[in-house]
């Protein structure tokens, strides 16, 4: 049986099985989500080392004779003011997920919001000017199983006027679905698309051409391990907390 989305204003707009009515992967959805957080990451974090701290490099006391403990540098590690031991280096975070993968967890993520009926579609040409007034009212009338979670926005490029009209409402986040990952989706409480942004999400999540999202982490990534999942875990609960992954 297809299912479908409720439109918000009136009447329902139909699913993609393909892309919605697909069985969760926890393990596959997990190492995506690490992936897209981690290439987040600047990695720019960086400490010295004993050589790479500044002076240190005349010995502080003679050897014997002064009743204390030898030092060969002020600037050891157990001096104030000495090198880190095994800290952190700049460095990267990425690791590769397969392209496959991605749009398997893009289809796990798509369908645990239709599976629980927290996913809406709405018309984004109704706005043809900035109205955080009418967003708002748009969210009061649809009964979301979780109203006090993060809800998600995904919108095409060219609804602008909707994006100001959502973006100033508390624990409502805004973004052209082209940029919306697994990590975003899932971690939503509640999935608000626009009727133009619909097919392109179905799309990027059942499509055989490159996806820009998955393009772009996959050439941050480029020479990292492949990692994989597999099918039979549950679905997580509704996100509560508020704060958007």
């Amino acid at each position: 049986m297809a299912r479908s989305a409720p439109k918000l204003g009136g009447g329902s707009a139909t699913l993609e099985e393909t892309a919605f009515a697909v069985r969760f992967n926890m393990p596959l959805v997990h190492e995506t989500v690490r992936a897209e957080l981690n290439a987040r990451r600047q990695g720019t974090h960086s400490t010295k080392t004993r050589g790479e701290v500044y002076g240190g490099g005349a010995k502080p006391w003679r050897q014997k004779g002064t009743g204390r403990a030898r030092a060969g540098s002020s600037r050891s590690p157990i001096w104030t003011g000495g090198g880190t031991v095994f800290g952190p280096t700049p460095r990267h975070y990425t690791f590769k997920v397969n392209r496959k993968a991605r749009r398997a967890a893009l289809r796990s993520a798509l369908s645990v919001h239709a599976g629980r009926g927290s996913l809406a579609v709405f018309d984004a040409g109704a706005f043809d000017a900035p109205s955080t007034k009418q967003a708002f009212a748009l969210l009061t009338d649809w009964e979301r199983p979780t109203p006090a979670g993060q809800t998600l926005v995904l919108l095409s490029e060219a609804e602008a006027q909707a994006g100001l009209s959502f973006r100033n409402l508390r624990k409502v986040g805004v973004m052209p679905v082209a940029d919306a990952g697994v990590a975003d989706i899932i971690g939503a409480a509640s999935l608000l698309v626009s009727e133009s942004a619909l097919p392109e999400l179905v799309a990027r999540a059942t499509r055989v051409g490159a996806d820009p999202v998955e393009s772009a982490g996959a050439a941050e990534s480029a020479g990292a391990d492949s990692v994989g999942g597999s099918a039979g875990a549950e679905p997580p609960a509704a996100d509560t907390s508020g704060e958007a992954a």
